[in-house]
């Protein structure tokens, strides 16, 4: 597999993300040399609660800065991994060696083969709610508790809203894929030009770009989707689910509307918790209620600790 690497000088400089990247090697499925994906590790490693917050499209950790602070001044750990094809993880450079599968592979290997990681407790946003949740559906065993913002496991089956049909079509026919103005269109706050630099940081040309342009494509929205089958297989997982499950989505998003009502009638690990709207928030709700949602975290693990 093809793959571009973003060079380490466009991460100078990030406005409030301090935070050392580490590096770890997963398989090229196609057999070329392993791709490198980074991960930020903050927090004791011996801590007793373990985050894993992942992102989605087009971001990357970068995207948590307001929330891993609480969560380390609380005694946790916090692992942020970049996504390949994002943020300083190795980019394919061709979209078509890129698929769901192959996503949530690399994390698996990530996570359980390298950094040997269990009793997690995992949020995720955008794809990753989708990659994230498909893991916990294969191996469930590895995860305390779970809360989503603003994501969803769709099999093919569901109903496409047009803000999402919308910005599919924008993905591939555009020529020029904006990443820093689209994650400020996601956001009901405004970035300030740093932030947009930094959310641009990792792509310095389009050829940075072809994971990002993908992903939208390979979100299932009909039954014949490659997806399909195991996604209907996670959700079977999540049907017999009793450990905590928490939704926190945000008031404002257009593309996630209503999705967290599935997950509270759906996942018995769902019932009797105080799911939680937060106010103001758009799409990207890490951006404009990440203190909030960091400390909303803090007390999801505090109320439903064993």
């Amino acid at each position: 597999m093809d793959r571009v690497r973003t060079p380490d000088e466009r991460f100078h400089h990030l406005p409030n993300f301090p935070y050392e990247p580490r590096y770890l090697k997963v398989l090229d499925p196609t057999g070329g040399e392993p791709l490198r994906m980074a991960y930020v590790d903050e927090g004791p490693n011996d801590a007793h609660e373990t985050f894993l917050l992942l992102h989605g499209e087009p971001t990357w950790s970068f995207l948590y800065r307001s929330v891993i602070p609480p969560l380390v001044a609380a005694g946790h750990r916090v692992i942020a991994p970049d996504l390949i094809g994002f943020g300083r993880s190795d980019k394919p450079a061709d979209r078509n060696d890129v698929t769901y599968a192959r996503h949530v592979e690399w994390l698996r290997e990530a996570l359980f083969d390298h950094l040997q990681l269990s009793h997690l407790t995992y949020f995720g946003q955008d794809w990753g709610s989708l990659i994230g949740l498909r893991l916990v559906g294969e191996h469930p065993d590895r995860f305390a508790r779970i809360a989503i913002g603003n994501g969803g496991l769709p099999t093919g089956d569901e109903r496409v809203s047009e803000a999402f049909r919308t910005w599919q079509e924008f993905s591939q026919t555009t020529p020029e894929l904006p990443i820093g103005r689209i994650v400020a269109g996601g956001c009901t706050t405004p970035l300030d030009d740093d932030a947009i630099a930094a959310y641009d940081a990792p792509f310095p040309d389009e050829t940075f770009k072809e994971t990002a342009r993908i992903m939208p494509t390979l979100v299932p929205t009909s039954a014949d989707d490659p997806a399909h089958d195991a996604n209907v297989a996670a959700w079977a997982t999540f049907e017999s689910w009793t450990k905590p499950f928490l939704t926190c989505f945000s008031d404002k998003d257009p593309v996630t509307a209503g999705a967290e009502r599935k997950f509270q009638s759906r996942v018995p690990g769902a019932q009797g918790l105080d799911h939680v709207i937060l106010t103001g928030g758009g799409h990207f709700l890490q951006e404009d209620c990440g203190t909030e949602l960091g400390a909303l975290l803090v007390r999801f693990v505090n109320t439903t600790a064993r």
